[in-house]
């Protein structure tokens, strides 16, 4: 491409290199420059940092940092699968691997890293990997489904542990071998080393610290043949079929070597504050290169921070005189295998005259370690299992704390009278470490859509997000969320006015401006999810809550139409209206509990709960259960669970109505409602009360005259006996208001407003709602009592919708690139003739200070 311009070569398109391109954006150099990428990998620059997030589910397309409207608009010439492989800088001339030839002005290293390989024989066998590129995952992947069983993970620091959670969540039994003491150990201390290994240890990886890997040990004994086990320098071996070697990573600063270009001594290009190199046409960013403090930074942020500093000295702007790279902040926050492990600061106590505040709880795996200067001053800390204070703790480094050091560590309930909160952080506290962000600076803005677009932060690593919601300014209006100005009882009259059918159409159409065309938050999309479905028969969405968009909407329980328990199993509750059942099906569900060994017990509400059920079993049970006539029991959502009843007149002396025979005509009309919150309710045949209803959202008593509605109950964490509506209602009359009750709650309700909080706030309380529902004060009865029948016409048995749908079958397995595998972390002990979660107890270790 002929060009009068000079041209900017950048070798690599990493995450670092991505930021590179991004940074010349903003300081004009795609205008004043031909700009030319070199890319050695098969696709653009991608989120390495969530590279494991593929193991479940994320693809390579969401994984992708590169918008081509971004390359396309700013004219750069992107050459994907094309490393550079010759530079001659005398003729400055970059030559690629294809042929390709590049002059060029100003040339930016940003090659990375490559991942260390211990030197030990068999190395290269059949089953042995690294793990660094969406590539090495495919094939990891590809070989652990057809030639494995066990794996082993060789390192044991923060990428071993994710690459031994995607071994273990592809279905094979996981070692992790690594050569010191404990895992993790430049971020973590002793302490925190033994409350991550124990935790881990529970999950069912097998850890192996203090030793190192001798020898692959191979199906031939040469490396032409494939893996079969693992010899350690202990004298023990391990069977493995799998390798993934993770001990490190190095600089890749051969092409540095090649072209002349001074190196460190342990490797790295050797770069200034500027990050150039000892050619001054040329720079080095992120994990290739040495800086100018002596050290070779693995981490996002500091790469970030290089490619900043980059643009700037070439574009030559004033922000060049500002930006200097000398070292970097290593403060890491993250969540292995599920667990949160942070550092921060100096986390070893390095800083001469400090003491550390310590506080360990190895039953619930936790360890939270604070470094304290002689002046009070915070240097640093360590948290594993429990790090919802990284943001705040790492914010103060460097800063004495309002609030004693103990306060810090020590979990809520435990002696804590004051939380630090992130009001307390001054404005120059840096926030986002990825992109260099401060309290002031995202506190100009009101929504996180708009901090991550005209901020970046909160889109590098993603652990400042909590901490950045938490700053957001209030906006000044009742809005439902950051993402919307209108508030849930407003959406719901759009969505049923305008008949949105969409979350995407909903936020494009009446999201805030910041927030249009972004993807909602984790409280607007399971509320608009809530309302969608309520609505749906109206509006002519699809009922079913897991179809096209709902599903990515709903919480865990409605995503599996099952209730998660704490071991990761789920329980499954089918439908007993008005807890009424006949010995054939009553046999079904003891069978079902028996073929699939489930723990059984009989609810509060009169129903069968079983429990232990692993995800790919539920359709397998629901088969069962729907061919014998049942249903499911929404135990998941929040809607309809369950209308509890006594005998009645049928069976009790006392009894004056048939309360089973209502229980049974309100569940079945009800069922499945979506609302605000879950819904109980009950019937009792006579004054005597043997079904509580009066502790329900809507309970109705029988009189010797017909029935009185009582509504707004709770007997939860917030007890609050019902309101009596009306009284002496005839069946019709009854269901009537009933219908307008329900319908008007879950048309002016908050979000996850029990009926109870709902009537003690809305305006005028019970009496405006018994104006409204009963004697239709606002002439809306119609429309609610249309919308009910729209619901109970329209209603659908999700369990019968799934098992019917092979698409809609395929989402219930343990990992979706092994759907045949069962989810080893689920595991079971028998308990008095069933079984239970296997969940260790260990004893508490109280807090230290030394």
């Amino acid at each position: 491409m002929a060009t009068s311009l000079p041209t900017l070569v950048l070798v690599g398109h990493g995450m670092v290199g991505q930021r590179f391109l991004e940074a010349a954006a903003e300081r004009g150099l795609t205008e004043t420059h031909r700009v030319v990428v070199l890319c050695e990998e098969p696709r653009p620059a991608y989120d390495r940092v969530h590279l494991t997030s593929y193991f479940s589910g994320t693809t390579p397309e969401e994984l992708s940092l590169t918008e081509p409207e971004f390359i396309e608009k700013h004219g750069i010439e992107l050459h994907v699968g094309d490393p550079a492989v010759v530079v001659d800088r005398e003729a400055r001339v970059v030559h690629a691997r294809s042929g390709l030839t590049v002059a060029y002005d100003a040339l930016v290293l940003a090659t990375g890293s490559y991942p260390f390989v211990p030197p030990v024989p068999n190395k290269d066998a059949a089953g042995c990997f690294v793990y660094r590129t969406i590539e090495d995952l495919y094939a990891i992947e590809e070989y652990a489904r057809n030639n494995a069983t066990v794996g082993a993970v060789v390192g044991g620091g923060l990428l071993g542990l994710e690459a031994a959670g995607a071994l273990q969540g592809l279905g094979l039994t996981t070692h992790i071998v690594e050569f010191a003491p404990r895992l993790m150990p430049v971020q973590v201390d002793e302490g925190g080393g033994a409350a991550l290994l124990k935790t881990i240890s529970d999950m069912g990886l097998s850890v192996h610290t203090g030793v190192g890997t001798q020898e692959i040990v191979t199906s031939d004994g040469a490396e032409t043949g494939a893996v079969r086990g693992m010899k350690l320098s202990d004298g023990s071996e391990l069977e493995t079929d799998l390798v993934v070697f993770s001990a490190g990573v190095r600089p890749r600063d051969q092409l540095a070597r090649d072209m002349g270009l001074s190196v460190g001594e342990r490797g790295g290009v050797t770069v200034d504050e500027q990050c150039r190199t000892s050619d001054p046409d040329i720079f080095a960013i992120g994990e290739c290169a040495l800086a100018s403090d002596g050290r070779v930074y693995g981490l996002v942020a500091p790469g970030y921070e290089m490619a900043l500093t980059a643009a700037a000295a070439i574009a030559e702007d004033d922000a060049a005189e500002r930006l200097t790279f000398t070292g970097a902040d290593l403060s890491t926050k993250l969540k292995l295998l599920g667990v949160d492990v942070a550092s921060f600061g100096d986390a070893h106590g390095a800083t001469a005259d400090c003491l550390d505040v310590v506080y360990s709880d190895s039953r619930s795996g936790t360890y939270k370690k604070l470094v304290i200067g002689s002046g009070g001053e915070l240097l640093g800390g360590i948290l594993v299992g429990d790090a919802e204070a990284y943001g705040t703790l790492r914010a103060f480094t460097g800063a004495v704390p309002p609030i004693a050091p103990e306060q810090l560590v020590l979990p809520a309930g435990a002696g804590a009278p004051v939380q630090l909160g992130p009001d307390a952080l001054p404005a120059d506290a840096v926030i986002c470490s990825c992109h260099n962000v401060t309290k002031g600076e995202i506190c100009e803005h009101t929504t996180l859509p708009e901090v991550k677009k005209c901020t970046k932060a909160g889109t590098g690593c993603g652990s400042c997000v909590k901490l950045i919601g938490q700053l957001l300014p209030k906006s000044g209006d009742d809005g439902l969320c950051g993402c919307f100005r209108h508030t849930r009882q407003e959406l719901y009259e759009i969505v049923r006015v305008k008949r949105i059918t969409t979350f995407a159409q909903l936020l494009d159409e009446h999201g805030r401006e910041g927030a249009r065309g972004g993807e909602g938050c984790e409280i607007c999309k399971p509320t608009v999810g809530s309302i969608i479905a309520s609505l749906a028969p109206t509006i002519g969405a699809d009922g079913y809550v897991l179809a096209g968009e709902q599903a990515a909407l709903q919480d865990t329980n409605d995503h599996f139409l099952a209730n998660l328990q704490k071991n990761g199993s789920y329980s499954v509750v089918p439908r007993i209206p008005g807890g009424e059942i006949t010995p054939e099906k009553l046999i079904v569900i003891g069978e079902v509990a028996r073929d699939f060994g489930l723990y059984t017990k009989i609810t509060g509400g009169q129903r069968i709960d079983l429990f232990g059920a692993r995800v790919e079993q539920l359709p397998m049970i629901w088969a069962r259960l729907v061919g014998a006539g049942f249903e499911s029991g929404h135990a998941y959502g929040k809607s309809l669970r369950t209308v509890k009843s006594c005998v009645g007149q049928t069976w009790c002396r006392y009894g004056v109505q048939d309360s089973v025979r209502m229980a049974i005509d309100l569940e079945l009309r009800y069922r499945g409602l979506r609302s605000p919150h879950k819904l109980k309710s009950a019937v009792s045949g006579c004054a005597r009360e043997c079904a509580e209803a009066q502790s329900k959202d809507f309970g109705v008593i029988a009189t010797a005259n017909g029935w009185n509605l009582y509504v707004g109950g709770n007997g939860g964490m917030t007890p609050r006996h019902a309101d009596l509506l009306a009284q002496d209602l005839s069946d019709a009359e009854l269901v009537r208001l009933i219908d307008r009750f329900l319908m008007f709650y879950i048309r002016t309700a908050d979000r996850l407003e029990r009926t109870s909080v709902w009537l003690d706030r809305i305006d005028g309380g019970l009496d405006h709602v018994r104006d409204v529902v009963v004697h239709d004060s606002l002439g809306i009865c119609d429309d609610l009592e249309a919308l009910m029948r729209a619901h109970v016409d329209r209603y659908r048995d999700e369990w019968s919708e799934t098992i019917n749908d092979p698409e809609r079958l395929a989402r219930f397995v343990s990992f979706v690139n092994a759907p045949d595998t069962p989810d080893p972390t689920v595991r079971f002990v028998p308990e008095r003739d069933q079984i239970k979660p296997e969940l260790p107890l260990i004893p508490l270790e109280g807090l230290a200070v030394r």
